[in-house]
């Protein structure tokens, strides 16, 4: 099915884009994290500490969380190595985004939850089987790349 595509409109820097289809506004906002599989979370974290050459800002038994250029990088000592990593789209209201997915054909793979500080995540699978995760998260602040570091690839 194809959906009438009229001008995009961007807000360039790192900020987000907004598409206007059909005069209503985007559900994702963009990109915000990416969480990787740790089954031995202290080897996991001291590479990522040694690659990203930042500690981690959140470090728990249960998750541990680096915060490279804005985003979440996280660590999951609990998720499946085989499953690859789970990449999350940010929305500004969650249910409303995930009433929007299932709409589209899209089905729950794990419920929305809160996992602490108002911010709630789920993932949802597409009808070609895509893995989809959402998060509303209200803390999170799209930070610009310090200017020390250069702009580096994608910025």
């Amino acid at each position: 099915m194809s959906v009438p595509y009229k001008t995009p409109l961007a807000v360039c820097g790192g900020l987000d884009a907004i598409s206007v289809m059909e005069g209503r506004t985007a559900v994702f906002l963009g990109l915000r994290t990416v969480v990787y599989a740790a089954p031995d979370l202290a080897a996991s974290k001291a590479w990522w500490a040694a690659a990203l050459g930042v500690e981690p800002y959140f470090d728990q038994p249960f998750y541990v969380g680096f915060n490279p250029g804005g985003y979440e990088l996280g660590l999951d000592p609990a998720a499946d190595p085989s499953a690859g990593p789970r990449t999350y789209w940010g929305v500004r209201d969650i249910t409303a985004a995930q009433a929007h997915l299932i709409a589209t054909g899209a089905a729950v793979a794990e419920a929305v939850q809160e996992v602490g500080e108002g911010i709630k995540l789920g993932t949802f699978r597409s009808p070609a089987g895509d893995l989809v995760g959402l998060i509303e998260n209200p803390v999170f602040k799209l930070q610009p790349a310090p200017a020390d570091e250069g702009d580096g690839p994608g910025r």
